[in-house]
């Protein structure tokens, strides 16, 4: 069978799936967070990025959110996500950003019984991050709590 390319087969689920998150992130409206997210809202983004991202949107995907880094920009340093100037959240992905959060104060605390201040500061400067974000997509940090829309 040289020669021959496999097919991959994609269940109609996850094709399913991939369109709801390309609303979420790049549709009319979309509620999004993250420093990408005023490049989307106020069409900033050159209608050749958008058109790739488009193209390539199921290819962007991160654990709490996804890259909206383009090609041409070479890679990306996907662990400083929460940072990233083309990282870019939805609610979709809020039980796991609350997830990473309770790890986060986890880690802080037990930094801080032993002693590890840089450690501390660290942990809770992600914990914190991951607040700002969650308020951004109007979500709270505790799921049974209702979250204030932010004015960002």
């Amino acid at each position: 069978m040289a020669g021959r390319r496999s097919k991959r087969s994609v269940s109609p689920g996850r094709v399913r799936a991939n369109w709801r998150d390309y609303r979420a992130v790049l549709g009319p409206g979309a509620t999004i967070a993250g420093p990408a997210a005023a490049e989307l809202r106020t069409g900033a983004l050159p209608d050749t990025s958008l058109d790739w991202l488009k193209t390539n949107f199921f290819k962007t995907e991160l654990a709490l959110g996804r890259c909206l880094r383009l090609p041409v920009e070479g890679s990306c340093e996907c662990d400083l996500y929460l940072t990233c100037a083309k990282f870019v959240t939805s609610p979709e992905y809020a039980p796991r950003l609350r997830a990473r959060r309770e790890v986060e104060q986890t880690l802080a605390h037990d930094a801080s019984e032993r002693g590890w201040d840089r450690e501390v500061e660290r942990h809770r400067w992600t914990s914190d991050r991951i607040d700002k974000l969650l308020a951004d997509l109007g979500q709270s940090a505790h799921p049974d709590e209702k979250a204030e829309v932010s004015s960002a």
